[in-house]
């Protein structure tokens, strides 16, 4: 009987909170009650479409003459980014492609990428979004788990695609300057100019579209969506204020969750999207003087590089109209928090969630104002709760335990037939972290990073955090190697900052005088630089393949 009653308890609870959820989305303008049949024709296209397809029709209807997307080449307004999409369409279903068809795309941040995920939906076909940094093997492992049977890709993959079978169906989205188109090989721009920009039938169902996880521990797993409602989108906004009819630049790649649901919130604002096939510090903050940039999207690496130039370069451009920074992908520390604010003020915001979750919570700027490297709250239709090892409900303060999310954009398993753990409806992340006084989530790091050292448990994430505060210390990780005595120890690496020298022993003196001495490394490496997918996760796995 009690869980029978807790059960309908939870129903009600879920049914208000989506209730609430629909009163967000009209409260900001993206759900009108006084045009209702935009707001029924809408709803009927994302069933069929998905998200990339519908939300350019709807823009190119709703905000035809606004500029959609500037890259190297220049603007495309969101008429143009619907006419050509549909014309790109046309030319796809000419090479084959069908509804259901799994087409991988192996492209950089540019109007190419968002043009042929608008066609694929409008086709109905299944888009799997590649990685920009794999290699080789990587890529033709995935192409074959995923059963794709068409790729487009930017002419600086032109390598990997050997790896593929020759008669594989491919095109070009992007061409380099100064590269030879292989003979015979199609491009997108050949593809848009020779196809009417006419829409076709909608298909009866949606493709979908696979995201891939970041692959740190192994060959990176698919995260399928068939479909998303409107629920996914208030995960996003309601905890991010984003611009309205404004300009967004988007570091982050697009390939993967944050840059791709950031986006698509973009399009359904009206936002011309900035993008940048490369990152480069200082070329972002020129972006962001050049377009007058209201919004940027970035992983917490990216932000740290622009945050620690030289203040002579920061000056030289006027970043004043930057309202708001959203980070994801990978943690935030607590002096990362404070140098931001220092640097363009109180505008961060640190997005925790993943592939498989989607959106966990958001701390806004005021939260981590008082509270350095929180991940915040859980926005409207989202809830995340502790477990400890035992599968038991933590709900004391300050305790440690396993982070689990439920989520109005439910996972249903990777391409590969596994799936997350779930405890009574929640989903495990993976992650292992503590609410404070205060109610707001604190990352403390990933469950299979933490290292047994002498019996006693340590998450290096609490270490890394504080070889960070120091003003020698550009970036830094640590990692448990084997040790005879203790089982594992700790071993820090070092990339100190330009011209500095930190010294190891004081780097451990400075471990030690704060944290416990178990969490002390016994061994100090300095790198060049740490390896870091696009996303900025380390990628712990090479570092314990290094040898010294």
């Amino acid at each position: 009987m009690t869980s029978v009653l807790q059960s309908t308890r939870e129903r009600i609870a879920h049914t208000a909170e989506a209730v609430r959820g629909l009163k967000r989305l009209r409260e900001l303008g993206l759900s009108d009650p006084r045009d209702p049949a935009e707001m029924l024709r809408t709803l009927r296209e994302s069933r069929v479409f998905g998200p990339p397809a519908t939300a350019v029709r709807r823009a190119g209807r709703l905000f035809p003459d606004n500029p959609a997307v500037a890259d190297e080449r220049g603007e495309l307004t969101y008429g143009e980014l619907d006419r050509q999409s549909d014309a790109l369409a046309r030319g796809l279903q000419r090479m084959d492609v069908k509804p259901g068809t799994v087409v991988g795309v192996l492209a950089r941040d540019h109007r190419g990428l968002l043009l042929t995920m608008a066609a694929l939906g409008k086709l109905g076909a299944r888009l799997a979004l590649m990685n920009t940094g794999f290699a080789k093997p990587q890529f033709a492992a995935v192409c074959e788990r995923e059963n794709v049977k068409v790729v487009l890709h930017d002419s600086e993959f032109l390598g990997l695609l050997d790896a593929l079978p020759p008669e594989l169906p491919r095109v070009l989205t992007w061409v380099d300057e100064g590269v030879e188109v292989p003979s015979g090989a199609t491009t997108l721009d050949a593809l848009i100019e020779a196809n009417a920009p006419t829409p076709l039938p909608a298909p009866k169902k949606p493709g979908g579209f696979i995201i891939l996880t970041s692959g740190t521990t192994g060959l990176p797993k698919g995260a399928p969506r068939d479909k998303t409602g409107p629920l996914s989108t208030v995960q996003m906004v309601d905890r991010i204020d984003f611009p309205r009819g404004g300009t967004m630049i988007i570091v982050s790649p697009i390939f993967h969750s944050t840059g791709f649901g950031t986006w698509l919130v973009g399009v359904a604002f009206g936002n011309k999207v900035v993008t940048s096939r490369r990152f480069d510090a200082e070329r972002t903050l020129r972006l962001i003087a050049e377009h007058r940039a209201d919004f940027m999207v970035a992983v917490p690496t990216m932000l740290h590089r622009m945050v620690e130039l030289d203040p002579a370069i920061r000056a030289k451009y006027d970043t004043s109209s930057l309202k708001g920074i959203v980070i994801a992908g990978s943690a935030l520390s607590p002096e990362l928090s404070q140098r931001t604010a220092e640097v363009f003020g109180p505008v961060l915001y640190n997005l925790y969630g993943s592939t498989e979750c989607a959106v966990a919570t958001v701390a806004r700027p005021e939260e981590l104002a008082v509270a350095p490297g929180t991940a915040g709250r859980s926005p409207t239709t989202c809830e995340v709760v502790l477990f400890d090892d035992d599968g038991k409900r933590i709900r004391a303060k300050n305790v440690k335990g396993r982070i689990f999310i439920r989520s109005g954009s439910p996972f249903k398993g990777y391409t590969d037939g596994r799936h997350k753990q779930i405890i009574e409806g929640y989903m495990s992340s993976g992650d292992v972290g503590h609410f404070d006084d205060n109610g707001l989530l604190f990352v403390d790091g990933r469950d299979d990073d933490m290292i047994v050292s002498g019996g006693e448990n340590v998450f290096p994430q609490e270490v890394e955090n504080l070889l960070l505060e120091r003003a020698d210390v550009f970036d830094a990780a640590v990692i448990g190697v084997d040790d005879v005595e203790f089982g594992k120890r700790l071993r820090a690496f070092i990339v100190p900052e330009p011209g500095e020298k930190p010294d190891p022993d004081e780097i451990k003196l400075h471990v030690k005088n704060t944290l416990a001495r178990y969490k002390v490394p016994r061994d100090v490496v300095f790198l060049d630089e740490l390896p870091r997918n696009a996303t900025g996760k380390l990628l712990r796995k090479t570092l314990l393949e290094y040898q010294i």
